[in-house]
C-alpha cells in the first residue's frame, strides 16, 4: 500500500496533512476547503476527526434559496428532494 492510501497514524501525520491543506482565512484564522480534505481520499474522516477534536468549525451552510424570482418555481419543485447539507469550509479556531 503506498502512502497516498495509509491512513495518517498519528496526530503529528495529520497536524502536517492539515497544516499543507489550510490557507490564511480572515481574521489571522486559518480554512480548509472540503474539496481539498475530500481529495485526500481515506484520510478524510481521520482528518474531519481531527478538525473536530482541534475546535475547527464547519463554515455556516448556504442558505436555502427563496421561492421568489425567475426561478423560485423550480426551487418550489426540487424542495421534496433531500440532499444533505455540507459545509464547503472549516475554520480554524482564534489564534
Amino acid at each position: 500500500m503506498s502512502d497516498d492510501q495509509q491512513q495518517p497514524a498519528t496526530d503529528d501525520a495529520i497536524r502536517g496533512l492539515v497544516t499543507r491543506l489550510a490557507r490564511p482565512g480572515p481574521g489571522g484564522r486559518r480554512v480548509i476547503e472540503r474539496a481539498a480534505i475530500m481529495a485526500e481520499g481515506s484520510r478524510a474522516p481521520a482528518i474531519l476527526d481531527w478538525l473536530a477534536a482541534a475546535s475547527w468549525v464547519p463554515e455556516d451552510l448556504p442558505v436555502e434559496a427563496s421561492s421568489t424570482g425567475l426561478h423560485g418555481l423550480r426551487g418550489e419543485s426540487e424542495r421534496g428532494r433531500t440532499r444533505p447539507q455540507v459545509p464547503r469550509r472549516y475554520v480554524s479556531p482564534p489564534a
